[in-house]
């Protein structure tokens, strides 16, 4: 599976990317997660349904300096892009 995710709420600057991308290759999941301009993190995440709602549930709490306000998550139908889970400039 394929899921888009936006973070919104003070996820800049708190180290939220890079936290996430070791929450994400704990859980089995590949894909990228980066800062967007108007200062909510973006993500695309691809792994099994389980792992990706494990994922979700903490991107709702983040690190322990994020106030995280909500979470979007959608699907993100495709094939498997990705071998890893990266902090990028973008989806790539």
């Amino acid at each position: 599976m394929r899921r888009r995710f936006i973070v919104r709420g003070l996820v800049q600057g708190v180290t939220f990317r890079v936290t996430a991308a070791d929450q994400a290759r704990r859980l089995g999941i590949t894909g990228r997660i980066w800062n967007r301009p108007d200062g909510a993190v973006e993500c695309v995440a691809e792994g099994e349904g389980a792992a990706l709602e494990r994922f979700r549930r903490w991107l709702h709490r983040g690190p322990g300096l994020a106030q995280v306000e909500r979470v979007e998550a959608a699907d993100a139908p495709g094939p498997a892009r990705y071998q890893d889970f990266r902090v990028s400039r973008g989806e790539d």
